[in-house]
C-alpha cells in the first residue's frame, strides 16, 4: 500500500484536476465553449471577463476546492502511512496542476492554475496561503493586472514556505508548479511588456 498510494494519488489527482467547471458551465448555460472566447483560457479570469455574473464565482470556488480537497485528503492518507503530510499534499497538488493544465476530458487544453495552486498553498501551510492571498488582493486593487497579481502572490507564497518550516521536498514540488504556472503566463508577460495587457476588475463584467 505504501507504494500503491503514489500511483493512486497521481492518477486520481490528474483525473480530478482535469474537471474544468468553466468549460462545463459555458457549454451548459451559454451554449458556447469558453476556449473560443476572450483570451481562450478556460479559467476564472477569462470566464469573468466574458460572462461576468455569479457563475464566475462558482468557477472560482470550484477551482479552489478542486485544489484543496484532494491535497488535504491524500496528505492525510500519506501521513497515516508514515509519510510527511506536506509531502503527500504537494505531490498530489503537482498532479492536480497537470490535470488542470492538460485535462484528458477536453483535448488537453486547460487553465493556467493559479486558483488551484493558491488553494494547495493553504493546505501546505495556511500562513503561507494568507500571505499569498493578501498579496493577490493588494495587487488586484492597485495595479489591477491579474497576471501580475497571481504570479507575484504565488512566488511569495512559495518562498514563505521555507521560513515557515515546510517539508523541503514539498517546497520543491510546489515551486515547480509555480514555475510551470508562470511559464503558462508567457502570453500575458509579453503583453505586459508591450503595454497591451488588459486590467481586471473584480466587480465589473469586462475590463
Amino acid at each position: 500500500m505504501n507504494i500503491a498510494i503514489w500511483f493512486i494519488a497521481a492518477v486520481a489527482a490528474w483525473l480530478f484536476g482535469g474537471i474544468n467547471i468553466s468549460i462545463v458551465l459555458s457549454k451548459l448555460v451559454y451554449h458556447e465553449d469558453i476556449r473560443t472566447k476572450g483570451s481562450g483560457n478556460p479559467g476564472f479570469t477569462n470566464f469573468k471577463r466574458v460572462y461576468g455574473g455569479w457563475l464566475a464565482w462558482v468557477v472560482f470556488c470550484f477551482d479552489f476546492v478542486k485544489g484543496a480537497v484532494p491535497c488535504l485528503l491524500f496528505g492525510l492518507w500519506f501521513n497515516a502511512l508514515g509519510f510527511p503530510f506536506q509531502l503527500g499534499a504537494a505531490y498530489t497538488g503537482l498532479f492536480i496542476m497537470i490535470g488542470h493544465s492538460f485535462p484528458p476530458f477536453y483535448k488537453f487544453k486547460g487553465g493556467k492554475g493559479f486558483l488551484v495552486l493558491l488553494s494547495e498553498l493553504f493546505v501546505l501551510d495556511w500562513r503561507a496561503g494568507l500571505i499569498a492571498f493578501a498579496v493577490l488582493c493588494i495587487l488586484l486593487l492597485t495595479v489591477k493586472f491579474m497576471s501580475v497579481s497571481t504570479m507575484s502572490a504565488l512566488v511569495l507564497g512559495a518562498v514563505s514556505l521555507i521560513p515557515l518550516g515546510c517539508n523541503y521536498i514539498a517546497v520543491i514540488l510546489y515551486s515547480v508548479c509555480v514555475v510551470f504556472m508562470i511559464i503558462r503566463h508567457k502570453s500575458n508577460i509579453v503583453r505586459l511588456f508591450k503595454g497591451t495587457e488588459s486590467k481586471f476588475y473584480l466587480f465589473r463584467k469586462k475590463s
